[in-house]
């Protein structure tokens, strides 16, 4: 509290207060324009007669300090002998070369937006339409029954138990053997892998991936400094014999970051024959994997996908990286790391370090969400929802865009390759149009990929699909009649 003088008997109370508010004025505490207590609510305050602060108000007012405006109030007054505080930085010149780095890799400052009223295939974030609010509402209501207040106060870095045990079950249930490892909730994926790549890598070191691959992990690749190697992918996933190859000859790589399943962005599923030659070839370098579980839920056949940290058995050189933001609920942030316990021991420290934990509520409703069996029933709607949109993606892909390759085996988008083509420009025309989509050339790391482009489908109506790629491959027919 500002005005918490204590008064003596050394002086007059009158004198105390108007030398106490003056050092105030003069030092800056109370800047030009303030407003000072009402004189009735400055007695009470300092304990003294309301008519000591009248006097006190009037000789400040009287030697410029203040100024009283009748029905309004006493104010600093503006007397330009008054220092003035206030200053003004050249913000840019002390940014670090860090923050310049996120703010030039930043796709959301830096590429085509979507505005109201366009066809927007440029997210790859779930239909809210499809979350059922009312259980969750009900969910958050027993939460807050069951846990009380407590659930309001600081939690621990790893997370909330009964989400981890349940996660433990969940995990398991892909064939993830857990002897020996351990789990850590994060805000979603871009947390756990930031945490991961600062606790393993320094400055300079090589990380391989597929190339193509996910724009986020780029980014952060490149924000931790560490030279990228990308492998091309085939149909099945990345070419095995390029990344034996690259392992055989040259430097050792620090690590390796892989997406498997409904690949980002070219939504390519790595068959079991090189999930497991993937394996093999890291466990005889001895480099550790990040395997990221993007999308796994979303297969549209029958047919089950076994991660490549559940091929690994007893082994502990996967780092299994999960999060249901793609799916579900993208605003909680909830995500995972599964990993040895000896890693995870420094990785729980690296994440009180940062945000102390991941909010426990979000945890706590989630966990209330997905115990009741919430989770099994919205997954199998999901499914049904997105199939029906990544069929009528293929076939209006096929009728209307004149494609050298598509890909894509389910999950939330379809990937584009366009010979003779620059994607920026065909999204600057179609912008023009009312469409938006991804360049491919984002999801690089190297300079390929500019006659590429990702489609988003999750958010988007079967008649803007329609309409949308009628426009999109419209655009690219006129494009390629005029290169001619």
């Amino acid at each position: 509290m500002i005005f918490d003088l204590k008064l003596n008997n050394d002086s007059p109370k009158k004198i105390q207060i108007e030398n106490y508010i003056k050092k105030l004025i003069e030092d800056g505490i109370l800047q030009n324009g303030e407003k000072l207590p009402s004189t009735r609510e400055m007695s009470l305050m300092l304990k003294v007669s309301r008519n000591t602060i009248i006097n006190v108000y009037d000789s400040l007012s009287e030697s410029g300090f203040t100024s009283t405006m009748q029905g309004t109030g006493t104010f600093v007054s503006g007397n330009e002998s008054l220092p003035y505080l206030g200053n003004s930085l050249a913000w840019t010149s002390l940014i670090n070369s860090y923050a310049k780095k996120a703010e030039a890799l930043d796709i959301v400052k830096h590429e085509a937006r979507s505005k109201r009223g366009m066809i927007s295939f440029d997210s790859i974030s779930p239909n809210k339409n499809l979350f059922d609010l009312d259980e969750f509402k009900r969910d958050f209501l027993n939460i807050l029954s069951l846990e009380g207040n407590n659930i309001l106060n600081y939690g621990y870095a790893k997370g909330y138990k009964p989400l981890i045990d349940y996660l433990k079950k969940y995990i398991g249930d892909k064939g993830i053997d857990l002897n020996n490892k351990d789990i850590l909730i994060t805000n979603g994926f871009t947390e756990g892998f930031d945490i991961v790549l600062s606790s393993i890598t320094k400055s300079g070191d090589k990380i391989i991936c597929e190339n193509p691959t996910h724009n986020t992990a780029i980014k952060l690749m490149k924000l931790h400094d560490l030279k990228i190697l990308g492998i091309p992918m085939e149909n099945d996933g990345i070419d095995i014999s390029k990344l034996e190859e690259e392992l055989k000859n040259s430097e050792q790589a620090k690590l390796a970051y892989f997406i498997p399943s409904y690949h980002n962005p070219t939504g390519i599923v790595m068959s079991p024959q090189k999930r497991l030659d993937v394996l093999k070839l890291f466990n005889t370098y001895k480099i550790p994997i990040i395997e990221d579980g993007f999308n796994e839920e979303l297969r549209y056949s029958n047919s089950n996908i076994t991660p490549i940290a559940a091929l690994n058995h007893s082994g502990n050189g996967v780092i299994y990286i999960g999060s249901f933001s793609k799916i579900l609920f993208p605003g909680l942030r909830i995500g995972w790391v599964v990993a040895d316990k000896e890693l995870i021991y420094y990785l729980e420290s690296v994440k009180r370090s940062r945000n102390i934990h991941t909010s426990f509520l979000d945890q706590a409703v989630f966990y209330e969400y997905l115990k009741a069996g919430n989770f099994n029933k919205y997954v199998k709607r999901a499914k049904k929802y997105y199939k029906e949109k990544y069929e009528l993606a293929i076939k209006y892909a096929n009728m209307y865009i004149p494609y050298t390759k598509i890909y894509g085996e389910g999950g939330l988008h379809i990937f584009i390759q366009v010979n003779g083509i620059n994607s920026r420009d065909i999204l600057k025309e179609c912008y023009k149009k009312g469409v938006i989509f991804t360049p491919g050339d984002i999801f690089y790391t190297d300079e390929k990929g500019s006659n590429t482009f990702r489609l988003g489908l999750s958010r988007v109506s079967k008649k803007d699909i329609k309409d949308g790629f009628k426009i999109i491959g419209d655009t690219i027919k006129d494009f390629l009649m005029r290169s001619v």
